[in-house]
């Protein structure tokens, strides 16, 4: 039985679809929950027409990151799962795959866009290629951008 699950989260709502899996299976099967931002890093840009040049400041995204995570580790432990965070910095799929190798995880669990033919073609997929290099299982939930609306409507109601 899994012991340990990796979430990826970007911030998407589309992403944070899977925590309420996760609230319904993490606790009855004593799973600890890893959940995980990874930091696309930004390129210098310079502005046209001035010498100056704009440079990511890694240390405030990282802290970024950690605030945007702190909440839902907080939800999640509130239901009596265990959990920790984990932040990296790279290209998503590999800091994904290495971020669940560091934690020590069995479960990668991430929802995917669901887009098929030329839309995967085009953005390409992060589940994708994480499924296709994994070493662990992989779990994908597809969420679609209306399944997102309508999970929205329904918790402003409650």
């Amino acid at each position: 039985m899994y012991k340990r699950v990796t979430v990826p989260l970007d911030g998407s709502m589309v992403a944070e679809g899977i925590i309420p899996l996760m609230l319904e299976i993490a606790g009855p099967l004593d799973m600890e929950v890893v959940l995980l931002r990874v930091l696309v890093p930004i390129p210098p840009s310079v502005i046209e027409g001035s010498r100056h040049i704009e440079v990511e400041d890694v240390e405030k995204r990282r802290a970024e990151a950690e605030e945007y995570l702190a909440p839902i580790a907080a939800e999640l432990r509130t239901k009596g799962v265990r959990v920790r965070t984990l932040v990296r910095r790279g290209e998503p799929a590999s800091e994904i795959i290495a971020g669940a190798r560091e934690a020590g995880s069995d479960l990668i669990a991430m929802t995917t866009h669901g887009r098929s033919g030329f839309g995967r073609l085009l953005f390409g997929s992060v589940a994708e290629a994480v499924l296709r290099h994994s070493e662990v299982p992989v779990f994908l939930m597809r969420q679609t951008a209306a399944q997102v609306t309508a999970r929205a409507a329904w918790e402003t109601v409650r």
